[in-house]
């Protein structure tokens, strides 16, 4: 079926105007699109899913560029996808592809993606998910989703990837930030990038003391790699770790299978989650009783708890 669709032949093709067009028609959310995506779901699940995330500064996108160069080298493809801040003004990504991974940008076998987080708590676009469905059934070996670094809302990425890197650096205070925010539970492997700087071995230390205390449920014992993305030390070690992870899981069917469907959970849920205030504010309201609700709440001249139930029960859910 897939193959009477001129599309979804040159998305499994891995055409990159294919792909590329894709993803724009997954972020503006058209109609058509979710025909796409149904047809290319049964050839996803080739590529591992790795993501990046970190505290802004730490490097991730040096990181990631150096990642990529480094899976380059061995022969295996690359999807990049940027979740970048959004314009206050336009909704778009403010850091392009364009500027950012530059050294990546013309390798025919690697395909880099800005998009915008819109807003949407977790550190990751509403349409990553779609859009790393659509580089994995383009046959990428590798899909690296790099995040907005915003401290406390990554740990969506956890229910999107397949391994999870957390990118501290010394000297910054990240260290303790990450405990605080809880992104010590999150990572499956962390990396302490520019580790030439002063401070390396406190935050090794401390990272170390609280792994110590981590009970994994798996029984996976996080690595921590150093590296200084810049000159690419240290690379080789994380790219030997992520392997390590993705081959435990490998192994190890029950954690696999337990991740997945809780990836499969999340992005279900997600979805019912847009759809459902979609039909709200397509269906139940409209835009400007909408925004007299709105301004009633605001005016404390209703609750929003009875508000949202009469949207619901004019959607006839209630």
């Amino acid at each position: 079926m897939q193959n009477g669709n001129p599309t979804v032949a040159s998305i499994l093709d891995g055409n990159k105007r294919s792909i590329a067009r894709a993803i724009s028609a997954i972020e503006n959310g058209d109609q058509e699109i979710t025909d796409l995506l149904k047809q290319l779901f049964p050839n996803t699940g080739h590529a591992l899913i790795i993501g990046v995330t970190g505290a802004p500064g730490s490097g991730k996108s040096t990181l990631v560029d150096a990642l990529a160069a480094h899976y380059r080298s061995s022969g295996e493809t690359v999807g990049i996808i940027a979740v970048d801040p959004s314009s206050p003004f336009t909704g778009g990504a403010i850091l392009g592809d364009r500027i950012r991974m530059q050294n990546m940008a013309t390798d025919a076998g690697v395909f880099i993606r800005s998009m915008a987080a819109r807003g949407h708590l977790g550190g990751l676009a509403r349409a990553t998910a779609d859009a790393i469905a659509v580089l994995d059934a383009a046959r990428y070996d590798k899909v690296i989703v790099e995040t907005v670094g915003v401290g406390q809302d990554e740990i969506d990425i956890v229910k999107t990837a397949d391994v999870t890197v957390v990118v501290l650096v010394p000297g910054m205070g990240d260290d303790i930030q990450a405990i605080k925010a809880g992104i010590m539970e999150i990572g499956d492997i962390f990396v302490i990038n520019k580790a030439d700087r002063e401070g390396v071995l406190r935050t090794e230390r401390e990272l170390e003391s609280m792994l110590s205390i981590a009970d994994r449920p798996d029984g996976w014992k996080q690595p921590i790699v150093k590296t200084v993305a810049v000159r690419a030390d240290g690379v080789n070690e994380l790219a030997d770790a992520i392997q390590a992870y993705a081959r435990f899981l490998k192994e190890d069917g029950s954690s696999a299978n337990g991740r997945r469907a809780s990836i499969a959970e999340h992005r279900i849920k997600e979805m019912l989650r847009d759809q459902l205030l979609k039909r709200a504010l397509e269906k139940g309201i409209s835009e400007s009783e909408f925004k007299d609700l709105a301004r009633m709440v605001a005016e404390r001249r209703r609750d929003p708890y009875s508000a949202v139930e009469e949207i619901l029960d004019r959607l006839g859910i209630l």
